[in-house]
């Protein structure tokens, strides 16, 4: 050191300072801190311009990294299956026991699926999950409340929470929100009250993202047609809210997380867009049931419940919900606020973004999508059946 300082012809080299050599080194870094926190989302391009390696499929490397709220519920499981079926890394948050996201972890490769322990009424916990992520997808949802969450928490706080997270990471490119057909401020139902509160806080918080609104969903682990045979099965009646005339309009659980996934390979078309997921064809409530009893091959028997009476028999839920010291038992038919959403028909309005604008064909109900209830038939899956539907064993390769 000392012969470099002869050679330059100075005593010896003070350490100088990045203030002294670069004056507006202070401005320069200021700038950056706040590129490094801005939003990304902005990037109309939206996940198109990762890198990927790979011929597509679950051993392959997509470029995304999506961190899914909720994604132990019904459509999660869904939805981690397609994202690790064409090689993304998915972070799944969990707040129970480690049981929890167990049965995700069989859809991917070994490190594809990781289960993330959080809480999310911690902040930092939710940074922390969120924090390696490329992608945000909520599905965060329930359709009771209990003593410990309210809806305005849960649809709400935790969607306006995540939003400004996102916004705040610097990294998140896509962010979508899933939220429900039948939202609005106006709904009888408290549950699609806080619903669309939540989509407008994500909005407010992230103009670029993209809401998802599904109808009802139908599957294997569905909360409608499962309840409905449950109840069949227990006591050899289908109550029927109201008339059974309110129209809804269904939808096949697997089309909702094609949905997501033909949203998150666009080119960013979808970004700052809000989609009303409805299947390809309107029931009845009558209907719907009269196709349910038809699968699980059991004479219709419905009593008719006038929704003031139906109502009266869920109030006492709801009134002693967080009165009593003690936790009240999950609502099935008489759910007061499902019952609030079907005094008015919840279809998919005619000027809405749909699944024809993200190349998705839904499918009908008829068929694959309600096999499921065959497990209802009191003598087995063949009861009842037809010649043309008796299994026969040429029919398994």
């Amino acid at each position: 050191m000392q012969a470099v300082s002869r050679r330059l012809g100075h005593q010896s080299l003070k350490p100088t300072s990045l203030k002294s050599v670069f004056p507006l080194y202070d401005q320069y870094n200021g700038a950056a801190d706040q590129w490094r926190y801005a939003s990304t989302l902005t990037n109309s391009r939206g996940v198109g311009n990762l890198v990927r390696k790979g011929t597509g499929g679950r051993s392959s490397v997509s470029g995304i990294v999506a961190t899914v709220f909720g994604a132990t519920g019904f459509l999660g499981r869904y939805l981690v299956q397609q994202l690790a079926k064409m090689g993304s890394q998915v972070l799944v948050p969990f707040r129970g026991s480690e049981d929890s996201p167990r049965h995700l972890k069989l859809m991917g490769d070994l490190g594809q699926i990781v289960p993330m322990k959080y809480n999310p009424r911690d902040e930092n916990s939710v940074k922390a999950v969120m924090a390696k992520a490329n992608v945000v997808i909520n599905l965060i949802g329930r359709d009771y409340e209990t003593r410990n969450y309210s809806f305005e928490e849960v649809h709400h706080g935790m969607a306006e929470q995540l939003a400004m997270i996102a916004k705040e990471h610097g990294g998140i490119m896509r962010f979508i929100q899933i939220s429900c057909l039948g939202a609005s401020p106006s709904s009888s139902s408290r549950m699609l009250r806080t619903k669309s509160a939540g989509e407008e806080a994500v909005l407010r918080e992230i103009p670029e993202a993209t809401i998802m609104k599904p109808a009802v969903m139908i599957g294997t682990e569905d909360r409608i047609m499962n309840r409905w045979a449950h109840f069949v099965k227990n006591y050899s009646f289908l109550p029927l809210m109201g008339d059974g005339s309110t129209k809804i309009q269904p939808v096949y659980v697997v089309d909702v997380a094609a949905a997501i996934i033909a949203a998150l390979k666009d080119d960013g078309t979808s970004m700052g867009k809000t989609y009303e997921l409805g299947g390809p064809e309107i029931f009845t409530v009558h209907e719907l049931a009269e196709l349910m009893f038809d699968t699980i091959r059991e004479w219709p028997r419905y009593v008719k419940v006038p929704f003031p009476i139906a109502k009266a028999i869920a109030m006492p839920r709801e009134v002693l919900l967080k009165k009593v010291p003690f936790p009240l038992p999950t609502p099935n038919i008489f759910n007061l606020d499902e019952i609030n959403a079907l005094t008015t028909d919840t279809v998919v309005s005619e000027t809405a973004l749909t699944f024809h604008d993200l190349g998705i064909v839904p499918h009908k109900l008829q068929g694959y999508p309600i096999e499921f209830l065959v497990s209802y038939r009191k003598g087995g899956p063949q009861f009842g059946s037809t010649i043309s539907e008796k299994i026969s064993p040429d029919s398994f390769p």
